[in-house]
């Protein structure tokens, strides 16, 4: 009885965190070809002469996603940028809802940034090697958190590339970096595509990283994943010899996919994982907009997760698997965004596998996990891992 009390309270937390935003929008299907017409000759095909909803379109998008992992790695292929460059700017919050509180604290850090009360940060910024139709959102965006030199003495250059979550502002998991940089590891704090200052003027969510756009959705994915690539060609560039990713919800699938396409990411932390894309879009709290939208046009959760598995992290398991890094899965009991069965998926997975991983399990949910005390609980997990991992690292490359 105590035991299914305490569900039931989490529960209604987090559906109560889940709904309190009233700015998610449904938005009619598109299966977005165009998107993908330059990879994909079967998109370019479908692009040219796409209708509404049919069963030929159905599998266009499924072949497209067949074509996508087939050739894999020119998918997430790409050349290093070459205009690498750090910029001194106020940090600023980007808020994606419309709550009070949310923006009260974003007017005092304009007005602390005017004041110059707020002092100036770094930020990585390059041209994306993915080119979109929004300029804002290709030029990508990293703060910059530097280990001090004495903290690297003794040691290889390590440092770690972090995602947060969907429609995360530009303040999320900042706390994270500065407590790496106390370990000796530097950290690049990563704006997904379309988040924050990346986010077309358009946009109060960060909306079209994850939407019922099918073919901007995956595209999203390559870019943010040939980003965190780029990003570690700057860091081997600065001296860096060691690499992790971290990364947390719609985070951790880019992170996961980045990890399996580029062997330097020895040290990976799954803050929320599952295996398909599209099954966490159909039955996930916060996609149940998008949920709504594809069931409008007739698709089914099977469907969904067809087109979407060029995306799927399910997809590059093996992939995933075949060079060695050390890996942490983080999950709730009372997710109701990433279902459990879904984690434990990915656990079982990575034991039939032969990864080298550690679970640890919140008594909470999804939302809930940014809350007091289950974000202590979830930092001190992420913290105590990242330290080991790199100390493990520095010792094995000495």
């Amino acid at each position: 009885m105590p035991q299914s009390l305490y569900a039931k309270w989490m529960y209604d937390w987090e559906y109560a965190l889940t709904t309190r935003d009233t700015n998610r929008i449904v938005r009619p299907v598109e299966w977005g070809f165009d998107w993908l017409g330059d990879f994909s000759q079967i998109a370019a095909t479908a692009a040219a002469t796409e209708q509404a909803a049919s069963t030929d379109t159905l599998a266009q998008m499924i072949a497209v996603n067949q074509d996508i992992v087939a050739r894999a790695d020119e998918f997430f292929g790409y050349e290093t940028p070459n205009d690498f460059r750090l910029e001194a700017r106020h940090p600023q919050l980007f808020p994606t809802n419309v709550r009070p509180e949310t923006l009260a604290q974003d007017a005092e850090l304009k007005r602390k940034a005017d004041a110059g009360e707020l002092p100036a940060a770094d930020f990585l910024r390059f041209t994306s090697a993915v080119r979109t139709r929004y300029p804002e959102n290709d030029v990508v965006n990293a703060r910059w958190y530097p280990a001090a030199a004495e903290k690297q003495v003794g040691k290889p250059k390590q440092a770690i590339i972090v995602m947060p979550q969907w429609n995360a502002d530009a303040f999320s998991h900042n706390a994270l970096c500065t407590l790496f940089n106390r370990f000796g590891i530097s950290a690049l704090r990563l704006s997904k595509p379309y988040h924050d200052v990346r986010r077309p003027a358009e946009l109060e969510r960060s909306d079209y990283a994850v939407s019922s756009n099918i073919g901007r959705t995956i595209e999203a994915c390559r870019q943010a994943v040939v980003d965190i690539r780029s990003c570690l060609d700057w860091l081997e560039s600065q001296g860096y010899e060691q690499f992790g990713v971290l990364g947390t919800s719609l985070g951790s699938c880019y992170a996961f996919i980045a990890a399996a396409h580029d062997a330097r990411l020895k040290v990976c932390a799954f803050n929320h994982a599952s295996t398909w894309f599209g099954d966490v879009v159909w039955t996930g709290q916060s996609t149940r907009h998008i949920r709504e939208a594809f069931e409008q046009a007739g698709l089914t959760q099977d469907q969904t997760r067809q087109i979407f598995t060029g995306i799927s992290p399910m997809s590059y398991m093996e992939r995933f698997a075949a060079n060695p890094k050390r890996v942490l899965v983080v999950h709730a009991t009372y997710d109701l965004t990433f279902l459990r069965e879904f984690s434990l998926d990915v656990l079982a997975n990575f034991e039939r596998h032969g990864v080298d991983y550690v679970s640890k399990v919140l008594p909470c949910g999804h939302y809930t996990t940014g809350e007091t005390p289950y974000k202590y609980i979830d930092g001190w997990y992420l913290g105590s891992f990242i330290y080991n991992s790199f100390k493990r690292l520095a010792q094995q490359g000495r």
